[in-house]
């Protein structure tokens, strides 16, 4: 189930809550009880195996980048 950072706007604080995709943007009460707070934007980081991307290994050849873009 994806986490949603929230910012209590009376207190603050910062803090997590776990819900569906589908209950996102409705609102979330402070643990302390306020009700006034806003969800932030968070970045979210896939890192995958290997060198280059998905694992592959990664291109040789000549040119100014490796031969991956055919210059």
């Amino acid at each position: 189930m994806p986490r949603y950072e929230f910012r209590c706007r009376a207190c603050g604080d910062t803090f997590e809550v776990n819900r569906s995709m589908a209950a996102a943007g409705e609102p979330a009460s402070c643990p302390k009880g306020h009700a006034d707070t806003v969800k932030l934007l968070s970045a979210v980081a896939v890192t995958g195996r290997g060198g280059a991307a998905g694992g592959a290994p990664a291109p040789t050849g000549g040119g100014c980048c490796g031969g991956a873009c055919g210059c």
